[in-house]
């Protein structure tokens, strides 16, 4: 491998011709980026979803940076009351506050410095910097260091540069431009911040989730529910990920749609993916059912509590009236200590406070593993392990 030298270019946006491939994902994502949430999933069970590929894509986001945690072991933090953990799964656990953290503010306040800041503080907290762990010295402040990326032909910019670099990052990242340029802006500058690297380390981490709250900010809104999970884009092969990093850090405009074409490509493979699961008949077939027969093969339920399950997973929202036919000659209250051990056991939940309608619930119980699973038997997870 070549030395790594430092190489500046000015940041600046692209203009794909119009029959470029580029100008075509552009196209296709503006459309999904508007297209209303629609599909036959009821909301309460797609977005337990979204939680789900959310824990997945912090794993998915650590592994990026060798983190070797398998989901089994992750999903097992979930599942048990435990206090002290390692500081593998204290790493995952930070990336899922700081999403949460995005979702909860981004839409509310700029993405400037001290959102940047805040970020990777929350990343890094309480992990031992390296060679030691994963956390920094300098919690959200800039380096005051030099830096090398591993396995990389770029340098970093010197220190003493970085705040110029930064500023002028996050003025590109807030110029008002036409909305056309949105998601140019969003691959460009998740490469500028990694080519930057402005933390002392976590600057992996930190740009992953930047994009994301780049996307939300565009209108990608997961909280209305559309599921993006760019770490998805990112982590199935890291080569690709490094190798078209490459790509961009030469600076040419060859190189920089090399760079977006990447991204915007896996965006928009990933987001059409994920909303496969708005169509609650594949829903039910594909990823419910085997949830309920793995469980059950598993002794994580009874034959009682899955005929109920599967009456919910087969009406969407269920009654005691509909699950009577499991009871014959029981009286109803035998039905609603049924129900209700069901929802003590987290596995079902009423359809809306107050009411004695209730949904499958799947997303903090021992079901978690097991439609974990039957993600990943299709095709939906970020990362694969063996659950």
């Amino acid at each position: 491998m070549l030395a790594a030298q430092f190489l500046h270019y000015d940041l600046k946006l692209i203009e794909p011709s119009f029959g470029s491939l580029l100008t075509d994902l552009i196209i296709e994502l503006d459309y999904l980026r508007k297209k209303p949430l629609g599909g036959s999933t009821h909301p309460k069970v797609f977005f337990q979803l979204k939680h789900i590929f959310h824990t997945l894509e912090s794993i998915g986001s650590a592994r990026i940076e060798g983190n070797n945690t398998t989901i089994a072991a992750y999903i097992e933090t979930k599942l048990t009351e435990i206090t002290k953990v390692s500081p593998s799964i204290k790493e995952i656990q930070n990336i899922e506050k700081a999403m949460a953290f995005v979702e909860e503010n981004v839409k509310d306040y700029p993405i400037n410095k001290a959102f940047l800041s805040e970020m990777h503080k929350m990343i890094v907290y309480g992990l031992l910097p390296p060679p030691n762990g994963e956390g920094d010295t300098t919690p959200g402040e800039y380096r005051k260091v030099n830096l090398k990326i591993n396995k990389s032909t770029h340098r970093p910019p010197d220190w003493l540069k970085v705040d110029d670099y930064m500023k002028e990052l996050i003025d590109f990242v807030n110029s008002e431009d036409s909305p056309k340029y949105d998601l140019l802006k969003v691959a460009i500058a998740h490469h500028r911040l990694v080519w930057i690297h402005p933390f002392g380390n976590g600057n992996g981490r930190t740009v992953r989730l930047f994009t994301y709250a780049m996307l939300v900010k565009t209108g990608f809104n997961v909280n209305v529910g559309r599921i993006i999970n760019p770490t998805a884009v990112f982590c199935s092969n890291r080569n690709d990920y490094y190798a078209n990093l490459s790509e961009a850090d030469k600076g040419t405009n060859e190189g920089i749609i090399t760079w977006v074409e990447y991204v915007l490509r896996g965006l928009k493979e990933e987001i059409e993916k994920i909303d496969r699961l708005l169509d609650y008949n594949f829903l039910k077939k594909e990823i419910l059912i085997p949830t309920i027969n793995h469980s059950l093969d598993r002794k994580h339920i009874t034959d009682v509590e899955a005929k109920i399950l599967k009456k919910a997973i087969d009406l969407q929202i269920v009654q005691a009236a509909d699950i009577k036919e499991f009871f014959r000659g029981k009286a109803d209250a035998e039905v609603s200590r049924q129900i209700k051990k069901l929802i003590d056991k987290k596995m079902l939940m009423p359809e809306k406070e107050g009411t004695r309608k209730y949904v499958l619930r799947f997303n903090n119980n021992y079901l978690f593993r097991s439609v974990v699973k039957s993600l990943g038997e299709k095709g939906f997870l970020p990362v694969r392990d063996e659950i």
